[in-house]
């Protein structure tokens, strides 16, 4: 750790509180825009919002290669910060932020790749931030967080945020991640554009049809998604696994530029853990409901979903739909599972006999669906940071299965392409060592004119496939409704 003395950053409370999306269109042309947002409000997991831009330092890894740290430099850096925390103020203040592909697991476990990547995302890419536009909803306040000690002065970093701030809507040089015309993805999957026809929109149940969605392709057709389901039980009655989580990847050439449709997602489906990320050329929009880990002092939390249901319009079929799910054993034997997965992801970085379960299968509601959750903590062993913690959870295993490192053996296995930054997380890492991420699920990725959406969900024993197959459509309905 360092020994220089921590310096103060320069604050700077802002009257009148800038709406979120207004803040993020005036620095929309710098490099590396992420927002952590929550877009759905909560007093425990949705009181924050960080918006930040032009880190400092960045770091990119384009493929996973076994038996590397991909977060070596990440830990050297955060080592070397000299920052001082503002208790008064939200908990990030500056440092690490970005974004975890599904397969940076592969760096520690070796697991065979996707057949197809057509994308061509990296696995890791993240910024050092040393300013940070703070939101507490709660309260209603706002601050601009600027920290000491990189190659910017923070006093010319806050004057140039507030001057963006001053005049959000003027005409920028910097181009947004374009939305057209489309560009090739190849090599393509079997059922995706230069593969196949378009999945058939007849085909689709009439609560998931779409005006502004008139093409869209899957990377498995009705009946591939089927067998893969079926395949994934056998594996299951076979000994191999106890669940897995099988994903089908939604493509549709975009329609508009990622701000703007990431204000309609945030309205239309809005999340605690939701985020969004501006690259050079693609950008991840997420309304994800799941945080992946939190660290806050020497205690670790994680809190997955397993078990879903689609909300019923009239309030009294709600609570049915909500009482339904909390009494049912195939979802609560899911969720169970991967909290015992979870248990034994953090007892390998925390103190014996600390791992926790504070929650298990408690019923949460969204917008358009309700949501088995689970929480798990534990104490941090002395020594052990969120770079370690990451490693040891990465990645999710509600969205592997169990056992972890077989059930991801199935999914490259069964899907046919990679999943990118889909499953993987958006998080962050403050100089002081304070971390949020959450698992990006509910996520659109925009790259040359496409946007790709993963929706999947976990397979056990008493699956059946027509409905598993049926839930990820209720998973994507408020994606789908955002393209309105």
């Amino acid at each position: 750790m360092s020994c220089r003395t921590p310096a103060e950053p320069l604050v700077v409370e802002l009257d009148p509180v800038p709406a979120v999306m207004t803040a993020v269109r005036a620095v929309r042309d710098w490099p590396d825009v992420i927002l952590f947002d929550s877009a759905l409000i909560h007093p425990r997991w949705g009181r924050y919002s960080f918006l930040t831009a032009d880190p400092a330092r960045q770091v990119r890894l384009a493929t996973a290669v076994w038996g590397c740290d991909p977060f070596a430099e990440l830990r050297r850096l955060s080592s070397e910060a000299a920052w001082e925390r503002r208790e008064d103020l939200p908990p990030f203040q500056g440092g690490w932020a970005g974004v975890m592909g599904y397969e940076l697991g592969s760096c520690w476990e070796r697991v065979p790749a996707a057949r197809h990547d057509e994308f061509q995302l990296p696995v890791l890419s993240a910024g050092w931030y040393d300013w940070v536009l703070a939101w507490d909803h709660l309260a209603g306040r706002a601050w601009l967080i600027a920290q000491p000690g990189s190659d910017h002065d923070p006093r010319q970093r806050v004057a140039a945020v507030m001057e963006r701030l001053a005049d959000p809507c003027a005409p920028r040089l910097g181009k947004l991640t374009p939305c057209g015309p489309t560009a090739p993805i190849g090599p393509t999957a079997p059922s995706t554009p230069g593969g196949s026809a378009p999945l058939p929109l007849s085909a689709l149940s009439p609560q998931w049809k779409v005006p502004q969605v008139d093409l869209l392709w899957s990377n498995f057709s009705a009946d591939a998604y089927l067998r893969a389901l079926e395949r994934v039980i056998e594996y299951i009655r076979a000994g191999d696994i106890f669940q897995a989580n099988l994903t089908q990847r939604l493509l549709t050439p975009a329609r508009t530029d990622p701000l703007t449709l990431y204000e309609r997602l945030r309205t239309r489906n809005p999340a605690p853990m939701a985020g969004l990320y501006l690259a050079r050329d693609w950008a991840l929009l997420s309304a994800s409901p799941e945080r992946f880990v939190q660290i806050v002092g020497q205690t670790v939390s994680t809190r997955p979903i397993k078990g879903t249901r689609r909300r019923a319009a009239q309030p009294d079929a709600d609570l049915f739909v909500k009482d339904a799910l909390r009494e049912s054993a195939k979802d609560q034997a899911e969720n169970v599972m991967i909290v015992d997965l979870l248990r034994n992801d953090l007892s390998r970085v925390c103190r014996p006999g600390t791992v926790r379960v504070p929650q298990l299968c408690g019923v949460e509601t969204f917008a358009t669906v309700q949501h088995l959750v689970s929480e798990i903590c534990g104490d941090l062993q002395p020594g052990r940071t969120a770079w370690d913690v990451f490693r040891a959870t990465l990645p999710g295993g509600s969205i592997t299965g169990a056992p972890k490192v077989r059930a991801m053996e199935i999914i490259a296995e069964l899907e046919p392409t990679v999943r990118g930054p889909y499953t993987g997380s958006l998080f962050y890492v403050g100089a002081d060592g304070r971390t949020d991420s959450n698992l990006l699920i509910r996520t659109f990725v925009q790259r040359h004119g496409w946007l790709q959406c993963g929706v999947g969900g976990g397979v056990t024993a008493q699956s059946v496939p027509a409905d598993e197959y049926e839930e990820t459509w209720h998973k994507a309905a408020g994606m789908l409704r955002a393209l309105e």
